[in-house]
Order: structure tokens, then sequence, then C-alpha cells
């Protein structure tokens, strides 16, 4: 299959991480834990924990400042603003119309997208078919999750999990050379109770019950997410190869949803990626749901590991359940 023209390219990025580094150790002295424990079956070291005033908007308002800043563009310019949270400040508005004002981009359409930790990948691709289509010249899409607020802090299987942090990118329209070659995306609403927070929404009222029960928290059924994370990225990986007209080993870098690092493996071994073409940063930040890929995007371009020229793939795989790839070339 020939390789498609790309239409729309990644222009800049940006990101944000709280200062506050909790470790394993830390986690150890108020949950029936051990560094060794949480190391051994995620990859895990340590993550960023934001105070409890920050929000998830003033941290998607500094990704994406960042990111505009390297894209050399102004507020008044973007068309667009895609956000994904599993993480709110509040309901009602959108975490997006939040920060559009903050940053004062006046000009733009902004809404927030539910997919958990396939966000950004979804809100690319969101993004894409809007450039596309001729409805505007410049999309921000920033992922943004403040995942401390959500977590039990007495369930040792949940909340060694996650961290806070927030990526943004900049896209425009492509010079035919670089950008967005393929995407796959797929969900399974029939899998939901599988990760979820039962409480909060209409369905299951937020009352005194259900905090007492901590069902307004996050719930987890960790094998069988397992088992599904490594299947469902394996085949989007798949589709978003062959829609891209390549193959595993035309890959120059593989940029994963960081969630475990055994599901990493699993996903680089069957797409036939060595793991030194892997970028992975669960060790110092955990899962920050969709803010995981924006964020090891910016890492490695930072790092120099994303170069002009690389074919990029990125999986990932959230509550829904909901899972995707892309490929890109820089």
């Amino acid at each position: 299959m020939k390789t498609p023209e790309p239409i729309v390219e990644i222009a800049a990025t940006g990101r944000y991480l709280p200062s506050n580094v909790v470790t394993n150790d830390d986690l150890a002295s108020v949950v029936d834990t051990t560094d060794e424990w949480i190391q051994s079956r995620t990859g895990i070291r340590e993550r960023r924990i934001g105070p409890d005033d920050l929000l998830a908007a003033e941290m998607g308002r500094q990704a994406a400042a960042q990111a505009m800043e390297r894209a050399g563009v102004e507020a008044g310019e973007v068309d667009i603003i895609v956000v994904s949270t599993a993480t709110p400040d509040r309901w009602l508005p959108s975490t997006a119309c939040d920060i559009q004002a903050l940053l004062g981009c006046d000009n733009a359409l902004a809404f927030d997208l539910q997919a958990a930790c396939s966000g950004w990948l979804y809100g690319v691709t969101m993004a894409e078919g809007f450039l596309a289509a001729g409805r505007g010249e410049v999309a921000l899409v920033v992922a943004t999750e403040k995942m401390s607020n959500i977590l039990d802090w007495t369930d040792r299987s949940t909340c060694v999990l996650f961290g806070d942090g927030s990526g943004a990118a900049v896209l425009r329209p492509s010079d035919g050379q670089r950008g967005i070659l393929s995407a796959h995306h797929r969900s399974d609403g029939h899998l939901a109770e599988l990760l979820h927070r039962p409480a909060g929404g209409v369905r299951q009222p937020l009352d005194d019950t259900a905090l007492q029960s901590h069902d307004h928290l996050l719930k987890m059924s960790g094998r069988e997410i397992f088992k599904n994370a490594v299947r469902s990225m394996a085949e989007a990986s798949d589709k978003a190869l062959q829609q891209a007209g390549l193959t595993g080993d035309d890959i120059d870098l593989m940029i994963p949803h960081q969630a475990n690092i055994r599901i990493i493996e699993a996903t680089a071994k069957y797409a036939g990626i060595p793991m030194e073409k892997v970028y992975v940063n669960v060790d110092r930040y955990g899962n920050m749901s969709s803010a995981s890929i924006p964020v090891a995007l910016d890492e490695a371009i930072e790092e120099g590991r994303v170069r002009p020229g690389m074919n990029i793939l990125s999986a990932t795989f959230g509550a829904g359940l909901t899972w995707g790839a892309m490929v890109w070339r820089t």
C-alpha cells in the first residue's frame, strides 16, 4: 500500500508537570505497598502530584502556551481547541472553554472530549478532520489530567499507578511532506465497568453513601484491563501501520501510552519494534491518562529523540473501553 500524503502536521508541542515528586517509598508510608512491589509490576518509580488548588485548566493553559510559543502562534490565530480530560475542574462549562479564556483565544471553537487515556489521540484526529475540511488553519489539542483528585488513596491497586500532568500540541495544514499519515480508533462500551467511576453522574448521583463507599473514585479490574490493553493496542498499531503503508521496521520511534512497562513491552514486541526504539517515561510519571503521550512526545523532541523525517507510531488504550493508534512523519 502506498504511503498517503499527510494533510495536517503537528507543528509544536508543550507540557506542564507539577513540581511535587511522590516516590514509591512515599506511598509505602501511607498505603500497604513497597517500592519493589510497584516497580516489578508496573515499572513506576515516582509520579508528579499537584497541590489541591492546582486546576486542570491551569495545567492545560501552561502546556498550551508553551506549544503556541514554539509554533509562533498568537492567541487570536487559534481556530479550534480540543481538550481531553477525565478530571474536569467542573461539569459545566467545559475545561476547554476555561482554557480558551485563560489563553485569550477568543476566536476559537472550544470543547472537551472524554475518551480517558485515549483522549489526546482522539483529539488529534478530530482536529485533523477540522483542518482538512478547511474550517480553520490552527488547532490546539490539549490533554490535562489531575488524576490525584479521583484516586482512592486507600486502594493500593490503583493509587500507585497514576500521576498529574498536561501536554499540548499545535496542529497546522501540512506541506505534504510531514504530518499525520494514518489513525485507527475503536471503542467497546460493553467493557465499561472494567475501568470507571461509578458515582457522580445522573446514573448514580453523588450522595453520602457514594462518598462513604468511595464510589465517586476510580475503580479498575487490573487483570482484565491488562489483557484488553495489550490486545487492543496491538490491533490498533497493526491497522494504523497498514493504512500508512508501513511496517514495524519502518518506525523510527514508538511513543505509546505510558500505563505500565509490561503493556508497553508487549505492544512493542507485537508491532516488531525493539525497545531501544520505544520512548518510556512511565518510571518517572506513572500513568497521566490522556496526557501521557503528548508529554512523552514533547520530552522526546526536547531530548533529540525526534528528528526531521522520522516515522512515529503512538498507541493508546483507556476507559470506555477506548483504544487507538496513529502514525505520523516528523
